[in-house]
């Protein structure tokens, strides 16, 4: 499964997301469940942003650090770190991941003419990874691309 068209034309379900300061919101169809931490298996050589392997109902599960992919730096776990289960599309291959996340907020929309293409210049993300920048209530949410986020 994998993100939706890119320019979406209908409002963006989404789940909302903290990462710091930044919110950052997430397709919801790709969501498959939210849990709270759980022990993760560390892999010799895996790329730094994967923090290791977790198991989710029998299965092995890469778990990403979301912080560390965007260039953030790592935190400890606190009340409020959630694990994000989604299925992607990587490589033509359905692919269930785990993303880190200090906070989950909520599930809403973003309308679609809020959504807007990252600017060139002026972002400390790297704009390969961000699909969107939307408006929602009095600020700004990143809607990163997740297909590049994980290849």
């Amino acid at each position: 499964m994998t993100m939706a068209s890119p320019e979406p034309t209908t409002p963006l379900q989404v789940l909302m997301l903290g990462l710091g300061d930044e919110i950052f919101a997430v397709e919801a169809a790709i969501v498959r469940e939210i849990l709270d931490p759980v022990p993760v298996t560390e892999v010799p050589g895996a790329r730094g942003f994967v923090g290791g392997v977790v198991n989710v109902r029998g299965k092995v599960v890469p778990l990403v650090d979301l912080r560390l992919r965007f260039g953030m730096e790592a935190i400890r776990s606190t009340v409020d770190t959630r694990i994000v289960v989604i299925e992607i599309d990587l490589g033509g291959d359905p692919t269930i991941v785990g993303m880190l996340a200090d906070k989950v907020h909520e599930v809403t929309e973003i309308s679609a003419a809020s959504l807007e293409k990252p600017p060139p210049v002026g972002m400390h993300w790297r704009p390969e990874f961000i699909r969107f920048i939307g408006k929602h209530r009095d600020g700004f949410v990143i809607v990163p691309d997740m297909d590049r986020l994980f290849t």
